[in-house]
């Protein structure tokens, strides 16, 4: 009782020197989730808001915004990207509404080699047409009227590049390495047809290899002191690869000059790769010809910044002879501004295969990954390859389509993708999914009871009501509205590039901008030091009820299970 008295009285006598009490609280045991609730939410900072409005984080709401050119050099040691997940989960709605968005910006260039399609078109049909871009088709035999072809041996290739081309072709056909005496061979012949087509002023072709390499020049063997029997032994097999190029099965493609009229200076470039099985010897063969081209035609040091897309890239990473190919594209064009997008479906193939070597260098040079739903087995291993923590490996099997693990240069978040009403009739070609499932509900009911009741009238009614409502299904914008959101740096005092609206009234990113950022519609198009970044308490996706791109249904994000939220899907994307 006495301590008591006394406490109170130096308490007292405290708050008259010093203006304040300290007392003495007794400590409290809890559990760490249950103490969790004492701290205020936090989140970590975003990559900024300067680029590609990609979507929110599902975590902490935030919206989530990238730009592999903006964050180069001090966030991001490389621009490119690589993309993991299963079939379904939205990795092509990802790629698409990406490239839509970068092509916003004045200073962007694509190219797409679209290894996927349906109904004899490239899966990128639609939004090439919608941008007024002819796909650059590739097919063996030149059925398609519209094929065209690409040399190998194009005077735009630098002869060693054509050289090396050549090699890898072959070895890629073969599966193994060429020896010393075939690559004499090769050489040799390469070297004659490339004087030839000096001398008679014309583009040497593949035909003209092959024809060298059945018919060596007597110099060649003299070189190396053997006969020209020996030089002929030597180049035989490599005389039959080249020849399935010329009138085998991949005829068509490659035996004859580069077609004159692809656009080089067209925002985006498709390049249909459909007409090829996609397990055949060719697919590798023609991303190695295809990616070679590019290099010595369509990189240049003009500040461009340039995106080269490949679907089904395992045909790249998978084989040891196109993977150094690719390894060289990329070091060499990230000195040109070249971001190199690869999507694939898992990585446990890659890793364990022959060319795991030069699978592990070409991921190594992409600081970006963003992984979808896997497996548990399959996530293991793509956690262990990329070095993810053990909480995202945790997540990836329960991701929700639409919602993937982001890891950017160490930067792991968890992102849900946004997709407008504008790009949904682009991105999601499959007539079911562009189907609003209310309406197709309400007529299949329909249709059951009309059959149900017996008349044919009725029935024939519904019929025509449904072809009448599938050819008034929203048709691809022209031009492309929604397409990018961010802010776009000065490249210099005498060139500024200036992004703006395509409608004002109607761009849907702009609105989402304006919602995930709380800024005014149009400020994401101004320059980063006009739109400083609202704080927290200022957002309006702090409150479901005050969002209108969220629901009250989102809100179970907010609930912790276990050691990190459950991602659900809503109604931002519907897959």
């Amino acid at each position: 009782m006495a301590r008591s008295i006394m406490d109170s009285l130096t308490e007292g006598f405290a708050s008259v020197i010093f203006g304040k009490v300290e007392t003495a609280r007794p400590p409290v045991r809890t559990s760490s989730s249950q103490a969790q609730a004492v701290y205020l939410p936090t989140a970590a900072p975003g990559l900024g808001d300067s680029g590609v409005i990609i979507g929110r984080e599902v975590y902490s709401g935030k919206g989530y915004v990238y730009d592999p050119f903006q964050l180069y050099g001090q966030q991001l040691p490389a621009p490119h990207w690589l993309v993991l997940g299963e079939s379904g989960n939205g990795k092509s709605a990802l790629e698409k509404t990406y490239v839509l968005r970068q092509l916003r910006f004045k200073d962007r260039q694509v190219v797409v080699l679209d290894a996927q399609g349906e109904d004899g078109v490239g899966e990128w049909h639609l939004i090439a047409e919608s941008l007024g871009v002819t796909p650059v088709r590739l097919d063996p035999h030149g059925v398609r009227g519209d094929s065209i072809r690409l040399n190998p041996l194009d005077p735009a290739i630098t002869s060693t590049g054509q050289l090396a081309l050549l090699r890898t072709i072959v070895e890629v056909a073969q599966g193994r390495p060429l020896d010393e005496r075939a690559g004499y061979a090769l050489k040799a012949a390469h070297l004659r047809v490339g004087e030839a087509g000096l001398h008679y002023g014309r583009q040497p072709i593949l035909s003209d290899v092959v024809e060298a390499l059945r018919t060596p020049l007597t110099s060649a063997a003299e070189d190396m002191n053997v006969t020209i029997e020996d030089v002929q032994a030597w180049g035989l097999d490599v005389a039959l690869v080249l020849d399935r190029l010329v009138d085998g099965d991949l005829a068509g493609m490659f035996d004859g000059p580069t077609t004159s009229g692809i656009d080089l200076d067209s925002p985006l470039i498709v390049f249909d790769l459909s007409a090829i099985d996609r397990n055949s010897i060719g697919m590798p063969i023609l991303m190695a010809i295809v990616g070679v081209w590019l290099e010595h035609t369509w990189l240049r040091p003009d500040r461009v910044k340039r995106i080269l897309l490949v679907e089904e890239a395992w045909h790249i990473i998978n084989s040891p002879f196109v993977a150094q190919l690719f390894q060289r594209l990329l070091k060499f064009g990230r000195r040109l501004g070249l971001s190199f997008v690869a999507v694939v479906h898992h990585l446990s193939d890659v890793v364990d295969g022959a060319a795991a070597r030069e699978a592990a260098a070409i991921l190594k040079m992409a600081s970006t990954r963003t992984v979808y739903m896997q497996k548990a087995d399959e996530a293991r291993t793509t956690g262990k390859v990329l070095g993810l923590p053990r909480w995202a490996v945790e997540i990836i099997p329960s991701l929700t389509p639409g919602i993937a693990v982001w890891d950017v240069n160490g930067d792991v978040q968890v992102v849900k993708h946004i997709v407008t009403e504008h790009e949904r009739p682009l991105v999601f070609t499959d007539r079911a999914m562009t189907e609003t499932s209310a309406d197709a509900a309400l007529i299949a009911s329909a249709a059951a009871a009309a059959l149900t009741a017996g008349t044919a009238e009725e029935t024939a009614e519904l019929e025509a009501a449904e072809a009448e409502r599938l050819a008034a299904l929203p048709a691809p914008a022209a031009p492309v509205r929604a397409i990018a959101a961010g802010n776009q740096q000065t490249l210099d005092r005498e060139r500024r590039w200036a992004v703006e609206p395509i409608d004002e009234d109607d761009d849907e990113l702009t609105a989402i901008a304006g919602t995930l950022f709380g800024k005014k519609a149009e400020l994401p198009y101004q320059s980063a030091a006009d739109t400083p970044y609202q704080p927290a308490a200022e957002t309006p996706y702090q409150s479901a009820a005050e969002t209108p791109y969220q629901s009250a249904a989102e809100t179970p994000e907010q609930i912790w299970t276990g050691r990190a939220p459950k991602p659900v899907s809503g109604p931002d994307v519907d897959f």
